[in-house]
């Protein structure tokens, strides 16, 4: 096993690992798949931040992109389309491996005790924002100006995951709602309004402040960051982004507690925002859009690791309905975009099949997220 708490680099498969002057660096490093995670990338991430975590040569944790395409594009979805079809042997217990241990390493950076900084460039979706979004009071997330974000789960029969119920419906008045229901992306401004980013920084001197880091000697990263980052704030108006242009229609449709009631609000207005946003839900599962508002309303009143341990429950359901298996289908592997959802409607969508999508699969002395807390 190698050894991360020593002034070296290391360079696994898809991740670059290096340490130096204290600051412990994960660079994704898997170009031609947009980053998008692996369960050997999880794992790789999980040993090095945990090894980091407790030790006092280690002062804090960085994670950025070798690409300038993609901080990271999410779960290897492809990896999921084949192990569902029987393409990989093992590949059952392997998709299971897979989000339980996505999940937990979601969780140990949620709590992670030492700064975690995130150079959020590009793309940065799904399982790129697990590893990304901390509650943690140390944890500081840089935005560029190609910074492109969004949880596009409802787009693949899948529900906004990797804790994306807990940070979504925590977001101001209903901005979580709407962009786990309509799996929009979003840019720069739009992160800094809604809480999904600390600070911006350009592109083109992420090289300077990855410099600056390296050579902080008091531990006072925050500080640091913020200094590099104010010169540029003024580059960037968060208060005139879409989010918050559109902020009083957002929170006025999506307060509703059903989806049908949602459609119907945005149906009865006129304006080309809502219209817009009524036809891009018309195009997502029909029955994981239900699922997704669920499950954002439900994680409003639960910890973390309980909103991980449901995720869990839920990601196993989708896989056992088919839904996310022809939603990446129509996206990825024939990409035809022509999903063929089970129901195909809104209306017909019951109460009945949402219900099994938050039954837990396991007894709670059996769940594999069991010892989160």
């Amino acid at each position: 096993m190698p050894n991360f708490t020593q002034e070296t680099s290391y360079m696994p498969a898809d991740i670059r690992i290096t340490l130096n002057h204290g600051l412990g660096c994960l660079t994704l490093d898997r170009p031609q798949a947009m980053n998008s995670l692996s369960l050997g990338m999880i794992r790789t991430m999980t040993q090095a931040l945990s090894a980091w975590r407790t030790d006092e040569n280690v002062h804090a944790a960085l994670i950025n992109s070798s690409t300038p395409k993609a901080f990271c594009a999410g779960g290897d979805i492809r990896f999921f389309h084949e192990v569902a079809h029987g393409g990989l042997q093992g590949g059952s217990a392997l998709l299971e491996d897979f989000f339980t241990e996505e999940y937990a390493l979601n969780h140990l950076i949620h709590h992670y005790q030492k700064p975690y900084i995130a150079l959020l460039d590009g793309i940065v979706m799904g399982g790129g924002m697990g590893i990304s979004q901390s509650s943690s009071a140390q944890s500081i997330r840089v935005v560029t100006e190609r910074t492109r974000m969004a949880m596009p789960e409802v787009n693949i029969g899948l529900f906004p995951d990797v804790g994306g119920g807990y940070f979504l419906s925590r977001l101001p008045g209903e901005l979580g709602t709407y962009l786990g229901l309509t799996g929009e992306i979003v840019a720069t401004d739009d992160t800094l309004y809604a809480n999904l980013a600390d600070v911006f920084v350009p592109r083109a001197e992420l090289p300077a402040l990855m410099t600056l880091l390296e050579s902080v000697d008091d531990h006072q990263y925050q500080q640091a960051v913020d200094e590099f980052a104010a010169p540029f704030a003024a580059q960037i108006d968060p208060a005139n982004s879409m989010l918050a242009k559109q902020r009083h229609l957002i929170d006025h449709h999506f307060a509703h507690d059903n989806v049908a009631a949602i459609m119907s609000s945005l149906a009865q207005d006129d304006d080309p925002f809502a219209q817009k946003t009524l036809n891009t839900i018309l195009k997502r599962s029909p029955l994981m859009v239900c699922v997704s508002l669920e499950q954002i309303r439900r994680s409003a009143k639960m910890e973390l690791a309980d909103c991980l341990r449901l995720e869990r429950t839920m990601v196993r359901r989708c896989f056992e309905h088919g839904e996310t298996v022809e939603g990446i289908r129509a996206l990825a592997i024939d990409k035809d975009n022509a999903p063929q959802w089970r129901p195909p409607s809104l209306p017909e969508v019951t109460q009945e099949m949402i219900a099994p999508f938050f039954t837990s699969a396991w007894p709670d002395y059996a769940h594999p997220l069991r010892d989160l807390v």
